[in-house]
């Protein structure tokens, strides 16, 4: 099975989450391809395609909410799950997070099968404004491995790996 999963990443926490989505796929047996949705990969020949976009002011970034647009009728074809990123704290882990109605119209468009929110990750160093400011007092990393990797677990035992 081809899974496609496609993030869009300002500071590189969507990005990781990616690649943890991808590794726990790919040792589920799925053949995993991971790009940055700015690249405008091709879901052509995906079996299943994992979106997900770090989330800010409620809304994804915005390379993700055109890719998705761009691609919509092929998504339409195949099983796509979702994800966002952007808590910072452990709100994430410690409850579900409805998507944001934003991303909810983008799911709606395409037919997505499910979506989960994950802890987002501020670095220290971010820069441009709000994240340079909001990272003097917020800093941190809430992405839970354990969390992405059981829920990379549902979406393989939905497409029956």
């Amino acid at each position: 099975m081809q899974v496609l999963v496609v993030y869009g990443s300002k500071m590189g926490g969507t990005e990781g989450i990616a690649q943890i989505l991808a590794d726990e796929l790919g040792a589920r047996g799925a053949t995993v391809t991971v790009a940055d949705a700015a690249t405008d990969p091709d879901p052509a020949g995906a079996d299943a395609v994992v979106v997900g976009g770090g989330l800010y002011a409620g809304r994804w970034v915005k390379s993700v909410r055109r890719w998705v647009k761009q691609h919509d009728e092929a998504l339409r074809e195949v099983p796509v799950w979702c994800y966002s990123s952007g808590p910072l704290d452990d709100s994430a882990t410690e409850h579900e997070i409805p998507e944001a109605s934003s991303v909810h119209k983008l799911m709606a468009r395409v037919g997505a099968r499910g979506h989960l929110t994950f802890g987002g990750r501020l670095p220290a160093d971010a820069q441009g404004f709000p994240a340079a400011s909001m990272a003097k007092d917020h800093a941190g990393d809430w992405r839970d491995a354990d969390q992405i990797r059981g829920w990379a677990d549902d979406v393989a035992d939905a497409l029956g790996g």
